[in-house]
């Protein structure tokens, strides 16, 4: 601690001294018992940045492996392809989907029951009612009603009808239809597809102001879609097929008379693009405890330098990523083209063409390496357990537990620099309030001397200040 001098002159001066400055003096003495505390309390705080950022970059490397054993994740999506797509059009593919060719022939296309009226003119008053599949529209006094009675704000011409229909739930998609003559019909075609989808019309009491009686004929007969999937006869009522083929979804546009090849394959490009991810993601780690074995730009040692914690991310990591799985043809990472980087750092480094070959070659036993099992553990599940257990998750994880005992040391260090603080400003209130009073006192010492010349010259009459 250092020392603290006054300068006020000659004691008899009257000059004093600075009270203030002299304070300062003194509570910056009393002050330096906390700055180990700070230095200590800085060096806390710059280890919880660096773990929180290790931690979040854990994080990215647990997502990036999440992508790899979700049984939902990149190794269930599948892709397909049509060897004519005028015929058979693919659109869907899911996990359910497995890899491999079809052979598909279509017989017959799917198609709608299909109705049309007479000639009704676009302007024309129509009156009576019509019932589609049970239920009643009623025309009259220029408004539509409906099979309750009630008033629809619309007019009695064939595009109110047409309007009203569609609106409501009839079983049918009502249009205005123009023949190559400019005659104009009502049509109606059934919204269920397939055979399933007849519609009952009841025009007997509908009729047009210009032409009277309005009657209805069916167009089109309503068909289920035919054809073979590997030589099975199946239907559909509907063009859009989801059920030939377990997970995939196509669209039929037309017969074929030649089979038409469907290939469903693995998304090899998804799952390179996801490992890729990956190794990027386990990189970035190991980048971030590489770094804190060095030094900083001013040279001195980063916050984790030596740190156990540390130490555990680095070996942990490394055990995991060297984890040979015990069964399936896939048992390590460098069979999937991930090897050590030769710089020798801890990295690792991916080859594209090695993953792509492994994929091809051993899809499931790929997929199988980074999926959890309940017979084995498998590389991914290993991993996934090792990332958890150094994690900033509570309660176990070794950077949140790492997190939690900076905190309780900065907890004690804030509480001791606040104690502290309480005692020098205590201090420095009762040395202001005592130095201001010895400092009253210096300058008020030339006037209490010059009392007592005055009094001793009032007793003796004898002038101290009298010139010789």
């Amino acid at each position: 601690m250092g020392s603290v001098g006054l300068s006020f002159g000659s004691p008899t001066s009257g000059q004093g001294f600075d009270v203030t400055s002299t304070v300062n003096q003194i509570v910056t003495n009393l002050q330096a018992v906390e700055t180990p505390w700070k230095n200590q309390l800085t060096t806390l705080q710059s280890q919880d940045t660096a773990l929180t950022s290790i931690g979040t970059d854990l994080s990215s490397l647990s997502s990036a492996l999440n992508t790899l054993n979700d049984f939902e994740g990149v190794f269930s999506e599948k892709e397909g392809s049509s060897s004519d797509t005028s015929v058979i059009a693919l659109t869907g593919a899911t996990s359910a989907a497995a890899a491999g060719t079809h052979s598909i022939v279509i017989s017959q296309l799917a198609q709608n029951y299909s109705y049309s009226s007479g000639d009704i003119g676009s302007s024309d008053t129509l009156t009576g009612s019509l019932r589609i599949n049970g239920q009643t529209i009623t025309m009259s006094d220029g408004t539509v009603h409906d099979s309750d009675g009630a008033l629809i704000p619309q007019n009695d011409t064939l595009s109110a009808l047409v309007s009203y229909i569609n609106e409501g739930d009839y079983g049918v998609q009502a249009s205005m239809v123009t023949d190559s003559s400019g005659k104009t019909q009502l049509a109606l075609v059934s919204t269920t597809s397939g055979g399933s989808g007849a519609v009952s019309i009841d025009a007997s009491e509908f009729t047009d102001s210009a032409t009277g009686a309005v009657s209805f004929t069916q167009a089109q007969q309503g068909k289920d879609a035919a054809f073979t999937v590997d030589g099975v006869s199946t239907t559909s009522s509907s063009n859009t097929v989801t059920t030939a083929i377990p997970g995939v979804t196509m669209q039929l546009l037309d017969t074929s008379g030649t089979p038409v090849q469907v290939e469903i394959t693995n998304d090899n490009t998804d799952i390179e693009t996801a490992v890729n991810t990956f190794v990027t993601a386990y990189n970035k780690v190991i980048g971030d405890l590489n770094t804190q074995e060095g030094d900083d730009s001013s040279g001195n040692p980063e916050p984790l330098y030596g740190s156990a914690t540390l130490a555990l991310l680095q070996e942990q990591l490394q055990q995991a990523v060297n984890f040979t799985q015990s069964s399936g043809a896939i048992t390590s990472l460098s069979q999937l083209g991930i090897t050590a980087n030769t710089t020798d750092d801890g990295t690792l480094t991916l080859d594209s063409s090695t993953l792509d070959s492994a994929l091809n070659s051993n899809f499931q036993d790929a997929m199988n390496f980074f999926q959890s099992s309940s017979t084995t553990t498998t590389f991914g599940q290993n991993l996934t357990n090792v990332l958890s257990n150094l994690s900033n998750n509570a309660p176990d994880g070794a950077i949140y537990l790492a997190l939690q005992q900076d905190s309780s040391q900065e907890s004690d260090l804030n509480s001791n620099i606040t104690s502290q603080n309480a005692i020098i400003s205590t201090d420095q209130t009762q040395l202001t309030t005592e130095l201001n009073e010895a400092n009253y006192t210096l300058q008020a010492i030339p006037s209490q001397i010059n009392e007592v010349n005055e009094l001793y010259s009032a007793v003796t009459g004898y002038n101290q200040n009298a010139n010789g």
